[in-house]
């Protein structure tokens, strides 16, 4: 099967190899790794009804474009994602680091001018 299939397996479990589940769906595993995937799957429901619905695409090809437009729009939404973080995050500007430290400045200075005349006189 394509390499880009396994794109869509990339962040899953560590408990089964995810080439494994790939050559579960095309039918290439011995009756003792089939058992050993069957068995993973019964513990594991997500998996389970995402090979369910896998097994269900009649055409490979069909399967491969599917994939291929699943990864298409995951990148898309987290580069959405990253970009709107990106928005949120305060940029460093010098002049707003300035401004900061003039206002503390000028509210120093007034406490202490404020104190020295009610206390001068």
């Amino acid at each position: 099967m394509n390499n880009d299939l396994l794109n869509i397996l990339s962040n899953s479990n560590k408990d089964i190899d995810n080439q494994k589940l790939m050559d579960y769906l095309s039918g290439s595993l011995s009756e003792q790794e089939k058992h050993e995937v069957e068995t993973w799957m019964l513990d594991n429901d997500f998996a389970n009804d995402a090979i369910e619905g896998l097994e269900q695409v009649d055409n490979t090809r069909r399967l491969e474009s599917l994939v291929d437009q699943l990864n298409k729009d995951l990148h898309k939404k987290l580069q959405q994602k990253n970009a709107r973080k990106a928005k949120r995050k305060l940029k460093e500007y010098p002049w707003i680091y300035f401004a900061v430290i003039l206002v503390l400045v000028l509210v120093v200075l007034g406490f202490f001018v404020i104190h020295y005349l009610q206390h001068g006189k």
